[in-house]
């Protein structure tokens, strides 16, 4: 993507004749871990190459002015009152944060804000907590707030559950926000407890195929799925007084319970289980560097999305089908919310080129339209771009 600073800081010098303070906020990819962030399990995500770039600095007429550059937009703020609106849509991810922050009893003064960026929308790269987290990043260092990173997560993810009306995970927020140049994240949901370990693909890509798709149904149903989790615990709390969440739970007290699960309760609540285990077994797979046992458990994983959590599509089962049909590929599976977004597959750097043309032509003529593709990078989480980087200099 030809996304970069320069659009940010240009913008924002053009409309305010000074410079701001420019902040970097990534999206993430996640190795394996998927829908188990709101089970209090285990997740290994990663920060990538593709951000949010906030440029932000204190307003010189008293109004509070945010520009996106995606949508060629501004909207004013009456920071006395900041409410979730009805358009535009884009603004309530950062509304949140400045209602929660106001909430805590900080003081923000009026600021101006131009952003943008090139986390792909609807591909399942967490495009929302980027904001998010680059937003509250952005307001705690020009107002020094001094709040930890930590509780900027929280912050974030808070404005997803009660501006957006998603209640995800910890995950992704936690990925933007802590992401380190070059390793993954084994990180505990429940604790919040996590290790980084170096990310060594030696001779491998990181390749994301796109389906270019979002199904309407992605919302609505990711809060089915943590409500039927919600009912599985509930279920297995009356047998088992410790189980808090489904980190708590076995496998085979799932099982042993099936008959009291009605509808869907019992495959979703097998799925989560399975795998936190399976995450943990990965990890201890990394730390082997055992990739042929690691890209086994992400195919595992994309059955059990398909077949037992049921949030995959006809778009990503195909591709991770031509992933096993290509044969080199080490692992693959759909990756995020689900319903359309992308795969994350693990490619030998010398066939990365050869996959990606297999696997396009196969889907354009299954589907009719072209799929995207992204080979991305580890990189750190969020935080202030060095103002004197190479090529970063006022218009």
């Amino acid at each position: 993507m030809d996304f970069n600073y320069h659009h940010v800081l240009e913008k924002f010098t053009a409309l305010y004749n000074k410079q701001p303070m420019l902040i970097r906020s990534p999206g993430r990819i996640n190795l394996i871990g998927e829908h188990t962030d709101y089970n209090d399990g285990f997740v290994m995500p990663a920060a990538i190459n593709h951000a949010t770039v906030f440029g932000i600095a204190d307003s010189d007429n008293g109004k509070t002015v945010i520009y996106s550059l995606k949508y060629d937009e501004f909207f004013e703020v009456d920071l006395a009152n900041v409410q979730p609106v009805t358009s535009p849509k884009w603004v309530n991810y950062l509304l949140g944060v400045l209602r929660h922050l106001l909430n805590d009893g900080h003081t923000i003064r009026p600021f101006t804000c131009v952003f943008g960026g090139d986390v792909p929308m609807g591909a399942g790269l967490s495009s929302s907590a980027s904001m998010e987290c680059g937003f509250a990043f952005a307001l705690n260092e020009l107002n020094q707030l001094n709040i930890p990173k930590e509780k900027l997560i929280l912050i974030a993810q808070w404005s997803e559950h009660h501006y957006v009306g998603v209640k995800c995970g910890i995950m992704d927020q936690f990925a933007s926000m802590m992401g380190a140049d070059g390793k993954v994240i084994l990180l505990d949901c429940r604790s919040l407890e996590y290790r980084y370990s170096p990310l060594d693909l030696k001779d491998h890509d990181i390749v994301l195929c796109d389906t270019k798709v979002k199904h309407s149904l992605v919302d609505s149903e990711y809060n089915t799925r943590r409500s039927e989790c919600e009912q599985g615990v509930a279920i297995l709390q009356k047998h088992y007084p410790t189980i808090v969440s489904l980190r708590d739970a076995s496998i085979e007290q799932v099982k042993r319970h099936r008959a009291e699960m009605t509808g869907k309760v019992y495959d979703r609540c097998l799925y989560v289980v399975q795998e936190i285990h399976r995450t943990q077994e990965a990890s201890r797979d990394l730390d082997r560097n055992d990739l042929k046992a690691f890209g086994e458990k992400m195919y595992d994983t994309h059955e059990g999305l398909s077949k037992l959590y049921q949030v995959s599509c006809p778009e990503l089962d195909f591709l991770v089908e031509q992933a096993r049909a290509f044969g080199s590929i080490a692992g693959s599976r759909m990756m995020g919310g689900g319903f359309g977004g992308c795969t994350i597959n693990i490619v030998p750097k010398k066939d990365t080129q050869q996959f990606l043309a297999f696997a396009g032509k196969a889907f354009r003529e299954k589907f009719g339209h072209d799929m995207a593709s992204y080979v991305v990078a580890v990189k750190d989480g969020t935080g202030i771009v060095n103002q004197s980087v190479e090529n970063i200099t006022l218009p």
